[in-house]
């Protein structure tokens, strides 16, 4: 066989491939773990940095950030009745079998279906009083589906922190909800009234200019429907198809005991 034959030659590319597609799959399954273990850091990071226990994009090795994470509370909450319940939250955020289907009216945040159970974090201090609560938060933002953290004072009423970790809106544009500067804007904002309802949202130009400047965000230059989204999802997760159950009972002192749950998320959907 010349060694400028067509048959060789398809030979040698058919054989790199097949040892370029096992070096890949090695690597794959060599790595899996490691990026599982940052997948979960990173997760952490964020959920920390709502807390406003990080800086935003600070480096936060694993020892670190479970050192923080030693005063939380990781709880499951039912949105359907604001109860805390005893199910694993590792299984109910990976489980897909208990989505609600939202009504057109109901559904603010343009995201047409909800988990029935919601992993949240709870931040308490020394004496066990709890300092902030990490809810998350996802939504319709003008191009993408908008992730993030929404973090509340121990009052259960005014803005610790807001982090949106996952999104792809324009750079420069929507894209500066994710910027640490504009963020910084919601912290002591009054995110719901006295009686509960969702107050705060993104204003276009300046909150100073508001009717009501403490619960109003500066909004982004050319980002007008990015801000909108934003302020429907968080709309949204403060309101009665949210957490709004579960804030009102911390508010009116229920402790976060779990009612009790032998069932999987899967089997709790069924009864």
């Amino acid at each position: 066989m010349k060694n400028e034959s067509i048959t060789k030659t398809f030979a040698v590319a058919t054989a790199l491939c097949v040892v370029c597609a096992i070096i890949v799959s090695l690597s794959d399954v060599m790595l899996k773990e490691t990026q599982l273990r940052n997948k979960a850091l990173d997760k952490q990071v964020n959920i920390l940095s709502a807390a406003g226990l990080v800086e935003p994009g600070a480096k936060v090795s694993a020892e670190e950030a479970a050192s923080l994470f030693a005063n939380a509370e990781t709880v499951v909450v039912d949105l359907t009745t604001g109860d805390v319940v005893d199910l694993d939250p590792a299984i109910v955020e990976s489980d897909k079998t208990n989505l609600l289907e939202l009504a057109e009216e109901d559904d603010v945040a343009g995201i047409k279906t909800i988990n029935k159970y919601a992993v949240v974090y709870v931040f308490k201090d020394e004496q066990g009083a709890i300092k902030t609560v990490v809810l998350p938060i996802v939504g319709q933002g003008l191009w993408s589906t908008l992730h993030g953290f929404l973090a509340l004072n121990g009052d259960l009423k005014t803005v610790a922190h807001i982090v949106f970790y996952d999104h792809g809106e324009t750079p420069g544009l929507g894209g500066e909800i994710s910027n640490p500067v504009w963020t910084k804007n919601w912290e002591g904002k009054t995110a719901v009234d006295e009686s509960g309802n969702p107050v705060i949202h993104v204003v276009k130009g300046s909150a100073e200019n508001a009717e009501d400047p403490a619960n109003a965000v500066d909004g982004i230059s050319g980002a007008t429907l990015t801000g909108k989204g934003v302020t429907n999802t968080v709309t949204f997760w403060l309101d009665y198809k949210g957490y709004r159950p579960f804030l009102s009972r911390l508010r009116n002192g229920e402790p976060l005991a779990s009612t009790s749950s032998e069932t999987s998320p899967a089997d709790a959907n069924e009864n």
